[in-house]
């Protein structure tokens, strides 16, 4: 009878420990529990502890057993501001720099209700990731500092996405970087490889608030900030650390905002409701698909859709590269029965090509059947520079296209750039004993071309002091290269630059800007900005 009697204690500790999770149909459709834990400000009151899962085989309890453990609440968390409190983990950190972001957060209720709201589509998912990682759920705050919840963000420092990766670090992290796609805005590939960094910061300093500052520094900085305390004897904590302005401020403003969150009656704040519910769920993508039609056929406004899906930047989704897509919940069963039973021609008008050899804009927009000017805007082109060969341009789907863009060209896909050397007409005073072969030996022309361009015989010999015309090349835009991921080593970044290039030396000719029509000399006249038009033959 006593085994009976334990069995069936331990049997109800079981399940009211059970009943203190909340399960709820994870993104990727299937069921995850949701752990609720204590700390920081929480207080400790029954039903507040976390539940308890046993690790191996069930066995009867003690008394003294069943007696020191907590017996969790039956009632789910009202919502998720509510299930964020609940875990709460991380030291308060009380400081002066603290009160001054309170006031400057308190002090701005639309900024605020923007900002919660704009999280309302992503907040289920973050939380369900830490706790399922038992990690301090204040981190789910952490994108209100990053980017406003704004996973389209991009910063001065190239930093990209609501929890703002650079490139290189991104590119440790897993997140692909290329023409199609951007892994460091994709809400599920960029939350989890936040949370891998943040828990190997963690690892590293073995506390929040230093692995927040690396998060945001970088982590050699912090070691070096350590080091050198440590050195001078001095205590290496957060606040005793010696650092710049905006990581100094990094923690108080997150702390700030978990102090809104946990009290916003005493900040006069009202948090918009955000449902203790999943908002989207993940669906396969089986066939490239133009971004609009996706929309469309999930019945979703377009700017829904495109801040569900912030990593596609382009107007089609491979299916090689984009296996999956995120759809509001209640939409997800809408896009598959549209889809499978849509009929009205391609799924896509748009495919990738690969540039066989090495062309002009203009040339590769001919070939393509694009005007030179959409060919620019929807490759982002700049100007000023040929396409190289093994580039991926985005180009109209033909009607005989079948086949869907394999998965080397969605993962690889680049487009690289070379500068368009330009010649630009200039006049040359004739030194003693100047010739066409000898101009044409010092600038590296050939012979031909100047005495083209002079109206002379390939053997004329210049007069001391004559104008002598030669087409010189000027230096142009750089080389570049688009979807590489490439780009400067990150501590973390709160702040990142737009693509741009850097000057570089051009280091081929184009060939000659001239040529004659009916026996007479055609000028090349320049375009402004220092460009020549090309010469009607």
């Amino acid at each position: 009878m006593k085994f009976i009697a334990a069995a069936c204690l331990a049997g109800s500790l079981l399940l009211a420990g059970c009943a203190g999770t909340t399960t709820a149909p994870s993104s990727s459709g299937t069921s995850a529990p949701s752990t609720a834990t204590t700390g920081g400000t929480a207080s400790k009151v029954a039903g507040s502890a976390a539940p308890v899962y046993p690790g191996g085989p069930l066995t009867p309890i003690t008394s003294s057993e069943a007696h020191s453990q907590s017996v969790v609440t039956l009632a789910p968390p009202a919502d998720m501001w509510d299930r964020i409190r609940r875990g709460f983990k991380m030291p308060n950190l009380e400081s002066d720099l603290v009160r001054d972001r309170e006031q400057w957060y308190a002090s701005r209720p639309d900024y605020i209700q923007r900002m919660t709201e704009r999280s309302n589509k992503y907040m289920f998912h973050i939380v369900e990731e830490l706790e399922r990682r038992n990690m301090p759920t204040e981190l789910a705050l952490l994108p209100y500092i990053e980017s406003a919840f704004n996973p389209q963000a991009i910063s001065s420092a190239r930093a990209a996405g609501m929890w703002q990766f650079m490139p290189a670090t991104g590119t440790d992290f897993d997140l692909k970087q290329n023409i199609f796609r951007d892994d460091r805005r994709d809400v599920v590939a960029s939350t989890r490889a936040a949370l891998d960094y943040l828990q190997k910061l963690y690892r590293m300093f073995g506390d929040w608030q230093l692995a927040l500052a690396a998060y945001n520094w970088g982590e050699g900085s912090v070691s070096r900030a350590i080091a050198k305390n440590q050195r001078l004897g001095l205590p290496t904590t957060y606040s005793d650390l010696s650092m710049p302005a905006e990581t100094r401020l990094y923690v108080p403003k997150l702390q700030a905002v978990k102090n809104i969150v946990a009290n916003p009656q005493a900040f006069n704040t009202e948090l918009p409701l955000i449902a203790n519910h999943p908002y989207f769920q993940t669906v396969t993508l089986t066939r490239d698909l133009d971004v609009e039609l996706a929309a469309k056929l999930a019945d979703v406004r377009l700017e829904d859709f495109r801040a569900l899906n912030p990593a596609a930047h382009k107007p089609v989704l491979l299916a090689a590269g984009t296996q999956q897509i995120l759809l509001p919940w209640d939409n997800a069963a809408v896009f598959q029965r549209n889809f499978d039973a849509y009929s009205q021609g391609q799924y896509a008008s748009w495919t990738a090509w690969v540039v066989p050899n090495t062309m002009t804009v203009a040339d590769a927009a001919q070939r393509s059947g694009m005007s030179e000017a959409d060919l620019r805007a929807l490759n982002s082109i700049p100007p000023r520079m040929l396409i190289k060969a093994g580039s991926t341009l985005i180009v109209p789907r033909g009607a005989r296209v079948k086949e869907d863009v394999t998965a080397v060209v969605a993962d690889s896909g680049h487009l690289s750039f070379q500068p368009e050397i330009v010649n630009r007409r200039t006049t040359i005073k004739a030194g003693r004993n100047d010739s066409v072969a000898s101009i044409a030996r010092r600038y590296k022309l050939a012979p031909s071309n100047v005495a083209e361009w002079n109206d002379v015989k390939p053997n004329h010999a210049f007069k001391r002091g004559y104008s002598v015309v030669v087409y010189l090349p000027v230096r142009a835009a750089p080389a570049a290269r688009v979807g590489s991921g490439a780009g400067p080593a990150r501590g973390r970044a709160t702040a990142s630059a737009k693509r741009g290039g850097s000057a570089v030396k051009a280091t081929a000719a184009r060939g000659n800007n001239v040529a004659k029509s009916s026996g007479k000399q055609q000028v090349v006249r320049e375009k402004r900005g220092g460009t020549p038009a090309k010469k009607k033959r």
